[in-house]
């Protein structure tokens, strides 16, 4: 995770299809933005950070924040460790963009045509047996929380 001399965090223009932005998100802290028209269906940001085992993901969960996805079933990729700024794509119940994991990689793909200036959001799809996690995205079909129910 980088930040840029003022302090805002920054996104990493070698993982991105388009000129995307880190600003003050109404959902939560930074939210990721599109600085241009991104048509529907391509590929916007990969997740980038470093790769953890298991164990190690459990240990950096107990964190206040984190920025942590599950890639399979033994690794998990660390945004705050080496991320291209797409850790900083809040959660929505009614997302822009959606999770694709193809060979080894998580790439962050457009649902529909999305507007210069509009917040970037995917569907977290927190498992319901963990910890539930309130949501504040304020889309229309809100479920009240992060996670599946």
């Amino acid at each position: 995770m980088s930040s840029s001399s003022n302090g805002i965090p920054k996104i990493d223009p070698r993982y991105t299809s388009f000129k995307l932005y880190v600003a003050g998100s109404r959902i939560h802290r930074w939210g990721v933005y599109a600085a241009e028209r991104i048509p529907a269906g391509r590929k916007i940001i990969e997740y980038t950070g470093e790769r953890i085992s298991r164990r190690e993901t459990k240990r950096r969960a107990e964190r206040p924040l984190n920025y942590l996805f599950t890639l399979d079933r033994y690794w998990t990729i660390d945004g705050s460790v080496g991320g291209s700024g797409a850790e900083f794509i809040n959660h929505s119940c009614d997302p822009n963009v959606w999770a694709w994991i193809c060979k080894g990689h998580i790439l962050y793909m457009s649902r529909r045509e999305i507007r210069p200036g509009e917040e970037l959001t995917v569907d977290y799809n927190f498992a319901p047996d963990v910890k539930r996690v309130p949501c504040a995205c304020g889309s229309a079909g809100c479920r009240g929380t992060i996670n599946l129910k």
